[in-house]
């Protein structure tokens, strides 16, 4: 039994699966920089003050209004609740495999077991160490997924609610500016990100206020 292999592998397992932690948590949008767009958020923001007219055509910053709108924080806030859970659950299982195999490699080095005993014992740890491996996969996916069910649910509500809010509004056009895909050139009194906040987190309290 190659001890060097086995600790290697169980520490590229807690790679991997500290790298899917940071995945799902760098890829949510609300889940990174909470500090900065609070203080985004405080800031005064210079636009032009211009009247706009039914029938213009408007935009909206599509990253801001997913780092403060409070349903998507609470959604993400989830996410990142049950990948520190299957971390600590990860630990826990990485902790014992190494006990095991550390009481198994001491047992062996004193020649307190037979050949035959000890081929059990190194085949049942390689097992062991296959199970931590086939988890920490399924876990992993089952966070990818439900990072994607988490950004669908917030961009269907942001969806759902401008398609609302221009029916009052009767803009020609609601473009969302985001920086993978900027708008490049717009007056920034067409801007409406701060109506599209202040609507989508109103919403968000009266409806959970008639859930609660």
């Amino acid at each position: 039994m190659d001890k060097k292999s086995l600790i290697i592998s169980i520490v590229a397992l807690v790679i991997a699966v500290g790298a899917c932690a940071y995945t799902v948590i760098a890829t949510c949008p609300s889940c990174k920089n909470k500090k900065e767009a609070a203080k985004s958020s405080d800031e005064a923001r210079e636009t032009e003050t211009i009247e706009i007219a039914e029938g213009s055509i408007v935009y909206f910053q599509l990253d801001r209004v997913i780092k403060e709108y409070d349903m998507a924080n609470d959604l993400t806030s989830v996410v990142e609740t049950k990948m520190q859970n299957v971390q600590e659950q990860l630990a826990t299982r990485q902790k014992k495999l190494q006990k095991d195999f550390d009481a198994f490699q001491e047992k062996w080095q004193k020649g307190l077991m037979t050949q035959t005993t000890a081929q059990a014992q190194a085949e049942k740890l390689d097992k062991q160490k296959a199970e931590l491996e086939k988890w920490a996969n399924t876990k992993q996916n089952e966070m990818l997924e439900e990072q994607q069910v988490t950004m669908n649910q917030i961009m269907d509500a942001i969806q759902t609610f401008v398609s609302t809010y221009n029916e009052s509004k009767g803009y020609a056009m609601i473009m969302a500016n985001q920086t993978a895909a900027p708008i490049m050139v717009a007056n920034s009194g067409l801007d409406i990100t701060d109506e599209i906040i202040a609507g989508l987190n109103e919403e968000y309290i009266k409806n959970k206020n008639q859930k609660d």
